[in-house]
């Protein structure tokens, strides 16, 4: 029996995850949430200035040292550091028109979580990474958000996180999904599956579609899937950022409008021109670029992913693109309000 993301954070918050997770036996409580009334449990609360929220979660920023457990701790120094280093290529793009909540969240080791088998993974990340995140977006809510709308964002295991709480928490508030302007569940797969096993849920079809998911997952032509540890044997559904359909036709450099890229020697992240082309590939279900320096961007991100493989990039590529696609969203959004 395939188990569907309700199910599976059943299993994950009891002992199943606590074992795997935790590497402790029986006797254990189940995990609690981490308290997000305290500010250093946030990495960005913002100063309120426009009339739309984002609600990001960063992808995994911290590598399991030896001995250490899979899930790391609220406070992990590393962790701290990595999700502040990534809110910068990730996250500002929402930043000109968007007061952007950003939590800290225990995460599961990603060279741990991708070696398990896909029930076994999503029991992982449904367990104390998705409990988190639940938790401080219901105090977002709560607290912050005071009825605007909003936009989720995350990248990886962050979108991996969002996925679940788009299948949970969204389903069971009605009321709050209304307020949702757009999803940008990037670097994980959303497959048609988990769209009809939630028929609350709806996946981008174009430009100026609210209330919807968009996702894509950037590799080379010359990779085969198969070998994208990303993709844990998915098949995504995609949506091309450079010309927002879902559309197999190829968005050549010049249609885009911009990337930002490291720096040779800084390796600080700068705006350039469009990098990176894009065109959907619908039977293996990613985004496929022609135009990046295979080699050059493996070696820059020393060998993390495999060659061709551009999950560090799936924002950087597209930066300024989403930008006005997220932009786009919220006028239509606003626009719709009676």
């Amino acid at each position: 029996m395939k188990l569907n993301k309700t199910q599976l954070l059943t299993i994950a918050v009891g002992s199943i995850l606590t074992l795997a997770a935790c590497g402790s036996d029986n006797s254990d409580p189940a995990p609690v949430a981490t308290d997000y009334s305290q500010v250093n449990h946030w990495l960005s609360i913002p100063v309120v200035t426009e009339a739309v929220d984002v609600f990001y979660l960063y992808p995994t920023a911290w590598q399991r040292g030896d001995n250490e457990p899979f899930i790391c701790e609220i406070d992990n120094p590393s962790m701290l550091a990595g999700s502040a280093s990534v809110f910068t290529r990730t996250a500002t793009a929402f930043e000109p028109f968007a007061n952007i909540f950003a939590p800290y969240y225990r995460q599961a080791d990603a060279a741990y979580a991708l070696t398990l088998p896909l029930a076994a993974h999503d029991a992982l990340i449904a367990g104390i990474p998705t409990l988190d995140a639940v938790a401080a977006f219901d105090y977002y809510i709560k607290r912050f958000n005071q009825g605007r709308p909003f936009i989720l964002a995350g990248h990886s295991q962050g979108s991996n996180v969002l996925i679940n709480l788009l299948t949970g928490y969204l389903k069971d508030h009605p009321d709050v999904y209304q307020r949702m302007i757009a999803a940008y569940v990037i670097g994980y797969p959303v497959t048609a599956q988990i769209i009809e096993d939630n028929p609350h849920l709806k996946f981008a079809e174009g430009p100026d579609d609210t209330g919807v998911i968009i996702s894509y997952n950037t590799q080379a032509p010359d990779v085969d899937p198969a070998d994208n540890p990303v993709l844990s044997g998915l098949v995504g559904l995609v949506i091309n950022p450079i010309t927002w359909t879902r559309s197999e036709a190829v968005a050549n450099t010049a249609e885009g409008l911009g990337s930002i890229m490291p720096d040779p020697v800084t390796l600080a992240f700068e705006p350039v021109p469009q990098y990176a082309d894009a065109q959907v590939d619908i039977a293996n279900g990613v985004l496929i670029c022609t135009t990046a320096d295979e080699d050059g961007l493996y070696e820059l991100t020393q060998h993390a992913f495999p060659r061709g493989v551009y999950h560090s990039f799936d924002y950087p590529f597209y930066y300024s693109d989403l930008r006005a696609n997220a932009q786009n969203r919220v006028n239509r959004y606003l626009e719709s309000i009676p």
